[in-house]
């Protein structure tokens, strides 16, 4: 034991892989990633690794553009996603994305809610924006340009807001199911939020009662410092994209700082993004890596750090990370099923054998898991308990 805290790790689910040809692989299923089947493997899969959550990619538009025909195009809903599989898995976390730039808040909230009844109090959500015009023309109903970057972030903050205080909107006893009286809820528990702001207009309260977790843990992605003010106003979870020990410190130290603009007594955990190709040696991982560039015609690049090489490698670029504020890890794997594998076994193999991960998942008071409960995060009280008390 190194008497060093466990690492946190969680896994981005996308199709069939983070880089563009790997659907083409061998091992790949493409043809059965409509299918509910083919989640419920994956998430089943990151469960047995002892994962924290898996998140799963959505968006509201191909993303770049419709021209090739040799990507994985089409999606299915993240949250409906979610809501198949979690009967289908026990303890780890499920964190569907949802796009705060187009989409309702109410409606958000409560199949959020229903996902955290559904999951038994296993649920999240990240948050995400969408600044492209070719999305804003599915809907229609306002000129994406007319909005700076900094507005659409501060819309999402006021996103959060919403489906927050409709999460709270329900006091915790409201149902009172008295037989006798007749009484199904207490009216006095329930509470209209009355918000108003330059994007939304809503009265509530919501038609789902609290959620199990009371608030979901809410993460955003974030680059940049317009979105790590949303982290630091809004989020519980914020993941990061340092391409190395030097930019992480960087990021944490930026964070920090907005977190105390914000006023925040308890920051964000902050998760480093990687895209992982991994294999039993960094040649392997170098050459799978070369040959599914040379499949799609051009190098894998990202928004976050590549890295190529073994479980041992990666654990020892996670181990200086942390030691430089990150909290935890959210890896993409490069190809599904090879680098999700890969994760499950052997990067937590490596990590478990330095202790630095989990043997086992921890239960809360109520001897279940919940995804606060795995994070470390206590379950708030509604806020208009609070007022009423």
């Amino acid at each position: 034991m190194t008497g060093k805290p466990e690492l946190h790790l969680a896994t981005a689910l996308e199709a069939t892989g983070w880089h563009p040809a790997s659907w083409r692989e061998p091992r790949a299923r493409p043809g059965e990633i409509f299918t509910a089947a083919y989640w419920t493997d994956l998430v089943r899969e990151a469960e047995k690794g002892l994962l924290d959550f898996v998140t799963i990619e959505d968006s509201l538009g191909p993303g770049d553009g419709i021209e090739r025909t040799d990507r994985v195009r089409g999606r299915l809903d993240s949250v409906l996603i979610a809501s198949r599989v979690a009967p289908s898995t026990t303890e780890i976390g499920l964190v569907p994305t949802v796009v705060a730039t187009h989409t309702e808040p109410f409606h958000l909230s409560k199949a959020l809610a229903t996902l955290d009844y559904v999951s038994q109090g296993r649920a999240g959500v990240r948050v995400r924006v969408d600044g492209s015009a070719g999305n804003a023309a599915h809907f229609g109903r306002r000129d994406p340009a007319t909005l700076t970057r900094e507005e659409l972030f501060a819309e999402a903050a006021d996103y959060v807001e919403v489906i927050r205080r409709l999460w709270d909107s329900w006091e915790d006893e409201a149902e009172i199911r008295d037989v006798a009286t007749g009484r199904f809820v207490d009216r006095e528990k329930l509470h209209y939020i009355d918000f108003e702001g330059p994007w939304f207009g809503v009265k509530g309260p919501s038609i789902t009662p609290r959620p199990p977790q009371g608030q979901l843990p809410v993460a955003v992605l974030a680059h940049a410092t317009a979105a790590y003010r949303l982290a630091a106003r809004s989020a519980d979870l914020v993941f990061v994209t340092p391409r190395d020990e030097r930019d992480a410190a960087r990021i944490v130290s930026e964070i920090g700082a907005e977190s105390d603009v914000a006023g925040r007594e308890n920051r964000p955990g902050i998760f480093a993004d990687l895209v992982v190709f991994l294999d039993e040696t960094e040649r392997a991982a170098v050459d799978r890596k070369a040959r599914l560039d040379e499949l799609a015609g051009e190098t894998c690049d990202s928004d976050a750090a590549v890295f190529t090489g073994t479980a041992g490698q990666l654990a020892e670029v996670l181990t200086g990370l942390a030691e430089q504020g990150i909290t935890g890890f959210r890896l993409r794997p490069g190809a599904i099923p090879h680098d999700l594998l890969a994760i499950t076994t052997k990067v937590t193999a490596v990590l478990r054998e330095a202790g630095r991960y989990r043997s086992r998942y921890a239960l809360d008071s109520e001897q279940r898991t919940t995804l606060r409960g795995t994070l470390g995060l206590g379950r708030p009280a509604s806020r208009y308990a609070e007022v009423a008390s």
